[in-house]
């Protein structure tokens, strides 16, 4: 069974992680979706909220593609987290030459930790390459639209979180 992890903070999931979830999907047999548990980041949600976001939207994912798709928290380091699972890759969503750079340095680190789990890169869509949680959390705050950058269901999370 090839089994793929697809990390992140999802705080809160956009369209451009559920474009690589769903391109992901097409890698492997269990795709396993790591929250991390990120306490210097300082989510918005919970990770209670952020998992059950997670999988509310790719329960219909799931049904389409075929494929397992697992949402897992996790605050070890990645690669011991791919092991957790028994992920033979790790799937990353580049979306500017600034994410290469960084990444490049991630694969590095996780290749001199284990060799035998590769990474993935997956360039995001046109359309979603400029969409990071960071900037739709600041959008939102400030009242502005957000619809383009994530599901209706994730904006009204969004909205009711920031006006609590």
């Amino acid at each position: 069974m090839r089994i793929g992890l697809y990390p992140g903070t999802f705080d809160p999931i956009t369209l451009g992680h559920l474009d690589i979830i769903r391109r992901s999907t097409t890698l492997v047999d269990r795709l396993v979706i790591g929250v991390a548990i990120n306490r210097d980041k300082g989510p918005l949600f919970t990770l209670e909220e952020r998992v059950t976001m997670i999988e509310a939207e790719t329960a219909r994912l799931q049904e389409e593609t075929g494929t397992e798709i697992v949402v897992h928290p996790f605050e070890n380091l990645l690669i011991d987290c791919a092991h957790d699972v028994g992920a033979q890759m790790i799937v990353r969503g580049l979306r500017a030459v600034a994410d290469f750079e960084y990444e490049f340095q991630m694969v590095g680190m996780n290749r001199a930790l284990d060799s035998s789990v590769e990474t993935v890169f997956l360039m995001a869509e046109a359309k979603h390459q400029a969409i990071a949680s960071k900037l739709v959390k600041e959008i939102a705050r400030l009242g502005g639209d957000i619809s383009k950058f994530v599901t209706p269901a994730v904006k009204e999370k969004l909205r009711a979180k920031l006006t609590k």
